[in-house]
């Protein structure tokens, strides 16, 4: 006669011991304080400064001498000005998703119109083609090099300046430092209502920024910050914080 084995039951004391160790972890990877950063728009011209570099690194080697057979120093000139061009827009001009899928289609009616007049008219075409091939820009490195140096020096110029004007979230507050002796303004956090903007999608693209509007519970105005980088990320982070907060706060009370 064989006796029934029944699995042995957990421990209470086992059961508080995850708990507390998942309570833990979690407190591990929440983080303690968040920086944000509000930049200007000139951080978003990068891409000719990559351009204007490579381009001064090519005609350094290739040499510096004016086109008359050669294309590629042209080509070279009309991506850079091409490059130029788009950020300057980026800068003027928002973006928003609806306008952004209106430029698309646009440029994709243009471009097919493009193909069919080539198609059906080539006479027509060839005035445009004379024309194209009348434009031969040209630039040595030392000019790329020169833009390239002015955009490294605003950069470095904008690095400086957000040491003195960024904005901390911690858990139970929120810091504004600011001034060159490190003024400081604090304001209610456990009750902040954060919202998350994107109003243009190129600059998305760039680095992943858009606008973040903090409303503090002790004040009337809210705060803007503009271009803040990677802004999805920092919003979930801030979001967990300060859920993390309440879950507590809720807890303590019963």
């Amino acid at each position: 006669m064989t006796d029934d084995i029944t699995p042995a039951e957990e421990s209470p004391v086992a059961e508080s011991n995850t708990d507390a160790q998942n309570e833990e972890n979690a407190e591990e990877k929440r983080p303690t304080s968040i920086f944000l950063v509000s930049y200007p728009k000139i951080v978003f011209m990068y891409p000719t400064l990559i351009v204007a570099l490579v381009a001064g690194v090519y005609m350094a080697i290739a040499g510096n001498e004016p086109p008359e057979d050669r294309h590629d120093t042209e080509i070279l000139a009309l991506v850079f000005l091409a490059t130029m061009s788009v950020n300057m827009a980026v800068l003027a001009f928002d973006f928003p998703r609806t306008t952004s899928l209106t430029l698309f289609f646009f440029f994709s009616a243009v471009v097919m119109g493009i193909v069919l007049w080539a198609q059906f008219q080539p006479d027509l075409l060839s005035f445009f083609t004379r024309i194209l091939y009348k434009l031969s820009p040209w630039a040595n490195s030392t000019f790329y090099f020169l833009i390239a140096a002015m955009l490294c020096l605003i950069f470095a110029a904008v690095a400086i300046n957000v040491q003195f004007d960024y904005w901390e979230v911690r858990p139970n507050e929120l810091l504004h430092h600011h001034g060159i002796m490190s003024d400081l303004e604090r304001f209610s956090a456990p009750s902040l209502r954060i919202d998350k903007e994107i109003n243009d999608v190129f600059e998305y693209l760039l680095l992943r920024s858009g606008r973040l509007i903090l409303h503090p519970s002790n004040e009337r105005r809210a705060i803007v910050l503009e271009n803040v980088f990677f802004i999805s990320r920092k919003e979930r982070e801030i979001t967990k914080m300060l859920g993390a907060l309440q879950v507590q706060v809720r807890s303590n009370t019963h």
